[in-house]
């Protein structure tokens, strides 16, 4: 019996229609120590970093930059996986709409340690 309230399965085009605002993750499930999530992101969301913790960024559909310190960017395309590593500062970007998983650990924060209007709580992105 599973220790969380997730389906073993889910229909990915069902979870991203659940999603009805940019920037706002939803969890779709939990494997052992980590959520997966699903977020549509537009426009630039904030600098900030995970301390302790690495997040994957899987590109569903669209295109997403990510910005870190010194200018450097990553482009992704829809298909491609990255991984900012744990203490890094990065900002996403995303010029038209983007469909994203993202894996986290359960304790990462959404914007980090940064507070922001954009910040949604863990108990934002059960709903």
């Amino acid at each position: 019996m599973p220790s969380h309230p997730f389906a073993e399965s889910f229909d990915i085009e069902r979870a991203f229609a659940d999603v009805s605002e940019y920037w706002s993750p939803k969890i779709v499930a939990q494997v052992n120590d980590q959520y997966v999530k699903v977020a549509k992101l537009r426009g630039q969301f904030v600098w900030h970093d995970h301390a302790n913790e690495d997040e994957l960024f899987f590109v569903v559909r669209g295109r997403l930059k990510i910005e870190y310190e010194g200018g450097r960017f990553v482009d992704l395309p829809a298909g491609s996986m990255h991984v900012v590593p744990r203490g890094t500062r990065h900002n996403p970007l995303a010029e038209e709409e983007c469909w994203v998983m993202l894996i986290q650990p359960v304790q990462t924060k959404h914007t980090g340690d940064v507070d922001s209007p954009m910040t949604k709580s863990v108990e934002e992105q059960l709903r």
